[in-house]
């Protein structure tokens, strides 16, 4: 294959030595990016004389002729046939228009060829995640308001804490992902800045009009100094550190559902299509999908560990060891998407077992802050009213009662403002209901909640 620098050397490049450094394989993903940018980049050097009308329109022709054969699978990218995709495109466009196709590469390098391709596929990655994280979103919210109304437990150290709405536990993996979405929103804003025209480092001695291929690729701003444009990965990092809170905020909500989704909490099911069975044991449906988000999550946080170690201690500008941030952020892309995807199917075909749910906030003590607020409206100090139910709690323990199980002359035994109205404050759905303030669990606020998350998904 014909290499676009053999002329310095004497000896052809070592066949090992080809195999290691090439990145064909997998920068092919690049190459709708790469013949675009390199179509604008063509159109400019005509626009601004730097070639002529002819070659300009030929070079543009070929470039357009191997998009469609690329589109269309008449034209594979095999290993092998060129060191990468630059060097593949350049090859194929001199097979198709001859030696002209050599005055693509005028005012441009690698260097800034590459940072522009990955920028240019990010874009489009990065829009297309956040319609993803929509569509999450939605899949929460229908359940949310399908299920207004079920109690559950709600857990602090993986213990019952006090109860609430299923609703209001759900909705907070809605704003969760609400601050994923704000948050690719605003990277989006620091990828979208051409690199192309600051050349191999130091930009170029011609003529260019940076503007113009700003404005046909669409980008909205341009970058400022050449050797920072094509020695900069900070959008790729700030990608994947996006990527990973993203991924740990799947992880916990698949961690629950494999919880949830087991015999001993039985609050939900998951559709038979994001399961599978057991080689072994015909009873088994493993929440499979569930757990390989939350396993997968562990490789998203190797990928972003990976370049950021890569790109700790290079000089500028551009070094061939940035070449390995590709597989770790083409890898990070299609993990985040695929799971998402899954994640939204999964909320959407969820069955909720109501009455498990709601039995289980029962035979507990989860309404014991009730009780506690109860005596301190009746004038003891919180920590005077916390001590007092603790005490009402070992009582209980010792007894084997629940707190629901306790007649008033019991209560009043421990201080003589309970009355009749404590019992109601014992059940479940008064204390979800007691919960008024502003974000809490009471259905009122839960309805609001609801509300203001449509106002969102509304929102561009």
């Amino acid at each position: 294959m014909e290499k676009l620098w053999g002329g310095r050397f004497k000896k052809n490049i070592n066949k090992e030595m080809e195999e290691f450094i090439s990145s064909l394989s997998f920068d092919k993903k690049l190459i709708k990016h790469d013949l675009l940018g390199s179509i604008a980049h063509t159109q400019m050097l005509g626009k601004c004389k730097i070639i002529t009308k002819e070659e300009k329109n030929k070079i543009v022709e070929g470039l357009r002729q191997i998009l469609k054969e690329v589109q269309e699978s008449k034209l594979e990218i095999a290993f092998g046939e060129a060191e990468d995709i630059h060097s593949w495109v350049e090859n194929k466009l001199k097979e198709k228009i001859g030696t002209v196709a050599g005055k693509l590469h005028i005012a441009r390098s690698r260097n800034d060829q590459i940072a522009l391709d990955e920028r240019m596929y990010l874009k489009e990655e990065v829009l297309k995640i956040q319609g993803l994280l929509k569509d999450l979103q939605k899949s929460l919210l229908s359940s949310a308001q399908k299920n207004l109304g079920i109690i559950m437990p709600g857990y602090t150290h993986l213990q019952h804490a006090q109860p609430l709405l299923f609703s209001h536990h759900l909705m907070a993996y809605f704003f969760m992902f609400e601050r994923d979405k704000g948050r690719m929103q605003d990277l989006y804003k620091r990828i979208d800045v051409l690199p192309l025209g600051s050349a191999a480092l130091a930009g170029t001695s011609f003529p260019i009009d940076r503007e113009f291929v700003a404005k046909q690729l669409g980008f909205s701003k341009i970058s400022e100094n050449s050797l920072d444009a094509v020695s900069d990965r900070d959008f790729i990092l700030e990608f994947l550190s996006a990527s990973a809170i993203l991924m740990m905020h799947l992880s916990r909500l698949g961690e629950e559902l494999v919880l949830w989704s087991s015999q001993e909490f039985n609050f939900i099911e998951l559709d038979d299509s994001f399961c599978t069975g057991s080689s072994i044991m015909p009873q088994k449906k493993n929440p499979d999908a569930a757990e390989l988000i939350r396993g997968k999550t562990g490789r998203v946080y190797g990928n972003l560990i990976n370049i950021l170690t890569t790109m700790k201690a290079l000089p500028l500008a551009y070094n061939h060891d940035m070449q390995e941030d590709k597989e770790p952020f083409f890898d990070t892309v299609s993990t985040l998407e695929s799971s998402l995807f899954l994640m939204s199917k999964m909320i959407e075909t969820m069955q909720v077992n109501k009455k498990k749910m709601e039995a289980s906030t029962k035979g507990d003590f989860s309404t014991a802050t009730e009780l506690a607020d109860y005596l301190v409206k009746k004038g003891l100090s919180f920590r005077e009213a916390h001590k007092l139910v603790g005490k009402i709690v070992l009582h209980c323990l010792e007894n084997k009662k629940y707190l629901e199980d306790l007649a008033i002359p019991e209560l009043k035994s421990f201080h003589k403002s309970f009355d009749k109205k404590t019992l109601d404050i014992l059940k479940p759905q008064f204390a979800v209901e007691a919960k008024d303030s502003y974000g809490g669990t009471s259905l009122k606020r839960v309805r609001e909640s609801i509300q203001k998350a449509k106002q969102v998904l509304e929102e561009k």
